[in-house]
């Protein structure tokens, strides 16, 4: 399960750079079905293109962690998880968005509660070597006479 949750976290990182990059240089027209909505929106666009990027780079930072630390994983999951109930509230506001935005929608509430059940994967890995090298040690020391 560790290597589940390190490939997924870097496989988040990765994504949301490129998707934060693209929104960050390309503004509004990265976002199927938006149309044009003037300087105002896709400024806006922009700024949380580069907030996405700096998310994804917070993922990476995270996958790069060894043992990978549980609470950062239910952080970056809660917010990613809080993006999905974002697009729901529009939707109740609005009415239904273009078809690939349910799809993000989708992943985004779905996605959390894997990382929840993976957060303490690596952690607890890393424990149990910790604890089979130091009872090797132990019995190493033992037999030596």
């Amino acid at each position: 399960m560790a290597k589940l949750l390190t490939w997924l976290s870097w496989a988040m990182g990765i994504a949301d750079v490129a998707i934060g990059a693209t929104h960050l240089v390309v503004g509004m027209d990265s976002v199927p079905g938006a149309g044009s909505p003037g300087p105002t929106v896709d400024s806006l666009m922009r700024f949380f293109g580069a907030i996405f990027l700096g998310y994804g780079v917070a993922w990476i930072w995270v996958a790069r962690q060894s043992p990978i630390p549980s609470n950062a994983v239910r952080l970056l999951a809660g917010i990613f998880f809080l993006g999905g109930a974002a697009r729901l509230l529009s939707w109740a506001a609005l009415g239904r968005p273009d078809w690939f935005q349910l799809v993000l929608m989708g992943i985004e509430l779905a996605l959390p509660p894997l990382y929840f059940w993976l957060a303490p994967a690596d952690e607890r890995d890393t424990a149990a070597r910790r604890r089979r090298a130091e009872e090797a040690a132990l019995a190493a020391t033992r037999a030596t006479p």
